[in-house]
Parts: C-alpha cells; structure tokens; sequence
C-alpha cells in the first residue's frame, strides 16, 4: 500500500531541510514502514518542489545505479534517478566550499546536453544520439543527506538521488564522432591515480543509460527539454574527498575535467 499524501510530504520536508541546513538524518527506510520505490520517488518530488519553490530550477537528470555491483548491493533490478538544478551547475576548475556539502564523494561521468526535446517511451540509441548536442567529460558531487551513507535504494531515490553538485569540462564532442562504450576514464586526487573507469561500465554504454532514462520518464509523461543536461552514470567508483582536495579525470577522445575543494 502506497503511503498516505502527509507522509509523503513530512519526508520530503525532512530531507530538504537536511538539504538547507547541511545535517544528515536517519534511514528512511528504518523509520517508515513499508516504503517502497515508488513512495521514494513521490518523497523526491516533494524534495524538489520545496527546492523550486524556493529560487532553485530545475535543468536536467542524473541516472544512478547503473552498475550491476552496485544494484545486486541494493538488491534492485534497475538505474535510478534524480532531478538537477541550475544551483548544482559548475564549470571545470570551479573550486566547491565543503561547508555546502555534507559528506561528499565524487564521480566521473559522461554528460549529454540536449539540442532538441525527447519524449519517450519507445525511443531507440539513435533517437538520442540525433537530439544530443554533445557530450562532455563530468564530475557529479554526490552527497547523501542520510547519516553515513547507510542508504538503500528508497532512501537513495527519496534523498533525489544523492544530487549534491556537478562539474561539466569545457571540451564538447559530438557523439556520433566516438564510441563511447570504449572512452577509457582516468582520475588523479592530488597528482595520484584515484580510479579507472570505462564507458561499456555503463549499462554496457552511457546512451543505452540515457535510453533507458528517456524512455522511463517517458512513461511518466516526462519530456526532455532542449539545452537539458543528462548525467549518463559513473565509470568507476565513487571517491571520497575533503577539504584540500583537487580531483582531475581524464577521458579518452573527450578531454578533462577538474575540481577542487575547500
């Protein structure tokens, strides 16, 4: 049985206070009983109305979950996602105040940013490829506002997907031009190699991700806007970083992207 509208709201209010204020509450799931998938995702929209409702706008989608380590840990059977907003958008070299965060970790992706609308379901790997302007190379920020990262698959999708920040590079390639299931990703935290990642680590590619994610709201009734940014899914692990911290990610065929913390 789905939760009641009060519920749904009293937890969504909780986590964009948590949001505001840069505090970390308790599992969801250890304190509301029976909630599921779907009650995270009505939990989410309530978090980011309250974050709309308050200056913020939204420009795009993130998708998550997309390797199969990560989702046999969840115990799910497929991505999630989450909404982001123009106060998450940074350029590479932009240097992030970790008193904005709260326990953040970092992750290279592949962004996709829109030139013409998309409206699934039923679009193929070469309808998206057609409406994609370019990729660039990515960092998401991602930063739980539940305590410790002690997250299961509803307290992920209800806290919008874990979205704290992200970092687009500053060299597109239209996508057409590589493969992108082969872009090989490297990235150094301080001068040292961090992590290593590969596009198929993707669903087997990023655009398979991004068609799974166009063709799931698309269900829903939502369309992809022109100009929209899609973060496709991390390469690799996530990694932890604090204060100090100057994180580089290097793709092949797609260029670099930087970001420091302080």
């Amino acid at each position: 049985m789905a939760l009641d509208t009060q519920t749904i709201e009293r937890c969504g209010d909780e986590l964009f206070d948590a949001l505001s204020g840069r505090i970390a509450v308790a599992p969801l799931r250890d304190r509301v009983a029976g909630i599921t998938i779907a009650d995270g995702y009505r939990i989410q929209e309530r978090m980011v109305s309250r974050m709309v409702a308050a200056g913020d706008s939204i420009v795009g989608k993130k998708i998550g979950v997309t390797s199969k380590a990560v989702q046999d840990m969840m115990q799910v059977f497929e991505p999630d996602f989450g909404q982001l907003t123009a106060s998450m958008a940074h350029r590479s070299g932009a240097v992030l105040a970790m008193d904005t965060l709260i326990q953040p970790r970092i992750e290279g992706e592949i962004a996709f940013i829109l030139k013409h609308d998309l409206a699934g379901p039923g679009l193929t790997a070469v309808d998206v490829l057609a409406a994609t302007a370019h990729v660039v190379p990515c960092f998401e920020v991602v930063d739980s506002r539940i305590t410790n990262w002690d997250i299961r698959i509803q307290d992920t999708i209800s806290d919008n997907a874990s979205c704290g920040a992200y970092v687009l590079g500053d060299t597109p390639v239209d996508p057409r031009d590589i493969d992108l299931t082969l872009v090989g990703m490297l990235i150094e935290r301080n001068g040292e190699l961090t992590a290593t990642g590969v596009g198929a680590a993707v669903q087997g590619s990023p655009v398979n991700a991004v068609v799974w994610l166009v063709n799931r709201l698309g269900e829903l009734g939502v369309t992809f806007r022109a100009s929209e940014v899609i973060l496709s899914g991390s390469l690799a692990a996530l990694v932890p970083v604090v204060a100090g911290d100057r994180v580089v990610a290097h793709f092949g065929g797609l260029g670099s992207c930087e970001v420091s913390f302080q």
